[in-house]
């Protein structure tokens, strides 16, 4: 009678399946396999100017009060704008602004040049035409490996009725996931 190979008690230890958190080329591959929205972060320097740039690190917090949050890397060259405002904004993409997603990812580019905008909570410029809008004050953040996380509480929320979120998912943009 032969005894079967004992199975791996951890997924650790299944073959093929763990991965070295030295492999940074592996941990990324393995995030992108995390469905997300796509968002642009807006504020406003302490001398006016516009600052934005797209992010797919988003997620709600609390209900009561309303909190969400966003992280951004601590090299980024806007972060002094962001962790010294007392205000920001977080435009969730429609299905239709890819476009308007690679526009705020592309460095070196007046990113609002021909963009409609409005002014937002604390003088933030919102862009239009989003599947939803949160105005926030800028409340808590927190240092955490390469990022800063901001917790930002929802002074006003806006919603687009019926629109369709742009999708990140492994490198590419959707519009929708197939079930």
């Amino acid at each position: 009678m032969s005894i079967p190979p004992a199975l791996p008690t951890s997924p650790a230890e299944a073959p093929g399946t763990a991965a070295d958190p030295a492999d940074a080329q592996q941990f990324r591959a393995a995030l992108g396999l995390f469905a997300t929205g796509v968002c642009i972060v807006t504020a406003r320097s302490g001398d006016g100017a516009l600052v934005g740039l797209t992010a797919n690190s988003f997620n709600s917090v609390s209900l009561s009060p309303p909190l969400v949050l966003w992280s951004l890397a601590r090299r980024a060259g806007s972060m002094p704008v962001f962790s010294r405002g007392s205000h920001y904004a977080i435009h969730i993409l429609a299905a239709d602004q890819k476009a308007l997603a690679q526009r705020f990812a592309t460095r070196d580019i007046d990113r609002f040049a021909g963009q409609a905008w409005s002014e937002g909570a604390g003088g933030v410029p919102v862009l239009q035409g989003c599947a939803a809008v949160f105005e926030c004050a800028n409340r808590s953040q927190y240092e955490e490996g390469d990022h800063v996380i901001f917790v930002g509480e929802v002074e006003r929320c806006s919603v687009t009725p019926q629109a369709q979120p742009l999708i990140f998912h492994g490198g590419r943009y959707y519009t929708e996931l197939p079930i």
